[in-house]
């Protein structure tokens, strides 16, 4: 091999490396901004001073965004190149994290806001990307990067109340100390932007033709599967800490079983991808899912000790699973990278429209009832519509 072609290979091996390192950087900010709030949320509570139904909504209101921004965010990227709208969505990141960590009512609901915006690019964005530019690897390369997203999730949960008892840090601190990550981030997705990809927008070719998703039963199974799942997931990152409270466990043990759920999920989000990517179809996985969700449930109803335990590891053993079938079925129910975003924009947006509604609910209940039963029995409705809706979506089939 020639000098020349060395140096070629050198610099194409560099290339491919910083856009892997990058992507796995972006998903490493997409969950810790928003479980880090979890176990804190007693804390932010008697410091503002508002109910558990006003309280809830710092976790809606990303969902609310996820479900605005979703289906315009393929449109973005067409328009500005995915990588810039990428880099664009991580500065806004930053400045929502920065304004959600000064003491305020209205400070953290636009900061909070900010970050669900932010974070509905990457969402969206990155399994079109991952097919874009690893067509052959997108199980492996799927499962590395939720592996990422949900590894720093779980490792946010976790050490937010140790952070917040830190002298001069307060919940404010440790909320505001995610923001390096993501500065780190901008840093190394910054090269990537100087030469942007679009996604091929094949409105205007005579040879393909755009598929309307909306009129597909099968992308509705796919965005309610997304939805419950995301919803599911959401609540017990809101409000497990406050149940666990209830059963014994101190605020501190509280905040690590959350990130005890977290960290059983991490596993299943790297292997999911990869098996059901070799499999014909889905459907075992899908029903396995939805059967996972409601023994956890149970488990929580039980309220023993050991049960509570084994149903948080069952929780994040699900949640993980959920989440890297709704990922999978966006690339392997479509043709190409473009219907792929399309896909994932409109189970995103609808999906976590109807996500939006379970911690403000799950809220609502509890001060209704004044206790966490009722709540519970709603999230085992849930589990058995992720079961019917993974059976389905599971089946083998290309959205035409």
């Amino acid at each position: 091999m020639s000098t020349d072609q060395q140096k070629y290979f050198k610099t194409k091996a560099t290339e491919v490396g910083l856009l892997l390192a990058g992507i796995l950087l972006i998903a490493s900010n997409l969950r810790a901004p928003l479980t880090s709030v979890g176990s804190l949320i007693p804390a932010i509570r008697d410091s503002l001073e508002v109910s558990n139904t006003v309280i809830g909504t710092i976790t809606t209101l990303p969902l609310i965004a996820f479900a605005l921004i979703s289906p315009i965010s393929p449109k973005l990227a067409n328009r500005f190149g995915m990588e810039r709208t990428l880099l664009f969505s991580m500065v806004i990141l930053a400045v929502g994290i920065g304004l959600r960590s000064v003491t305020g009512v209205s400070t953290l609901f636009i900061g909070t806001a900010l970050i669900g915006v932010a974070i509905s690019f990457g969402n969206v964005l990155l399994p079109g990307l991952i097919k874009l530019t690893f067509p052959f690897r997108i199980g492996l390369l799927t499962g590395l990067y939720a592996v990422c997203m949900n590894i720093f999730g779980a490792l946010a949960s976790g050490v937010s109340v140790p952070l917040s008892n830190i002298n001069l840090l307060g919940w404010q601190g440790s909320l505001g100390i995610w923001i390096v990550l993501t500065l780190i981030a901008i840093g190394v997705w910054m090269p990537q932007a100087k030469h942007p990809t679009s996604l091929p927008d094949y409105d205007s070719g005579e040879e393909k033709e755009k598929v309307n998703f909306w009129k597909s039963s099968t992308a509705w199974q796919i965005t309610v599967f997304m939805g419950v799942q995301s919803l599911m997931f959401y609540t017990l990152l809101t409000w497990l800490p406050d149940i666990l409270i209830t059963k014994g466990f101190s605020s501190h043990e509280a905040g690590w079983m959350l990130s005890v759920m977290q960290f059983a999920l991490i596993p299943l989000t790297f292997v999911m991808p990869v098996i059901s990517g070799k499999m014909k179809n889905q459907m075992l996985l899908g029903m396995l899912t939805g059967l996972l969700f409601i023994l956890g449930v149970l488990g929580l109803l039980q309220g023993s000790t050991i049960a509570v335990f084994i149903s948080v590891i069952l929780w994040g053993v699900a949640c993980g699973s959920a989440f890297s079938l709704s990922m999978m079925f966006f690339t392997l129910r479509t043709k190409d990278a473009y219907a792929a975003s399309d896909l994932s924009g409109m189970a995103q947006s609808i999906g976590y429209l109807l996500a939006a509604i379970g911690p403000v609910l799950f809220g609502s209940l509890y001060d209704l009832s004044g206790g966490w039963n009722m709540p519970l029995f709603v999230l085992l409705v849930g589990g058995a519509i992720i079961l019917l809706c993974g059976l389905l979506a599971g089946r083998d089939k290309v959205i035409d």
